[in-house]
């Protein structure tokens, strides 16, 4: 019975191992193309702490401003992600030596 649990969360482990190499290429495109979108609209995740980015997403008048507005609610979504993952406040911070 041991065993058996034991092969299983093995398996279990293989599998996801398997599973986060084989997808990992497509979510660090994914991020490389959010990156380059928000380039495109003059932003950098560096230029504001997580708090000012949620601001940002919260009120229409700023995200006209940014012109966030006129995206996708799934490109909204996903800038909004990358931009505090990286903002100057964050773990993974787009300006280095903060």
């Amino acid at each position: 019975m041991l065993i058996n649990k034991l092969l299983g969360y093995k398996m279990k482990k293989i599998i996801f191992l398997i599973f986060l190499f084989a997808f990992m290429p497509l979510l660090q495109a994914n991020e490389s193309e959010v990156e380059a979108l928000a380039k495109s609209l003059n932003l950098s995740a560096g230029s504001k702490a997580i708090v000012q980015w949620e601001r940002v997403f919260k009120s229409e008048k700023k995200m006209k401003r940014y012109k966030i507005n006129s995206l996708s609610n799934e490109n909204k979504d996903s800038l909004k992600e990358y931009l505090i993952k990286h903002a100057i406040d964050s773990d993974q911070p787009t300006i280095a030596g903060v």
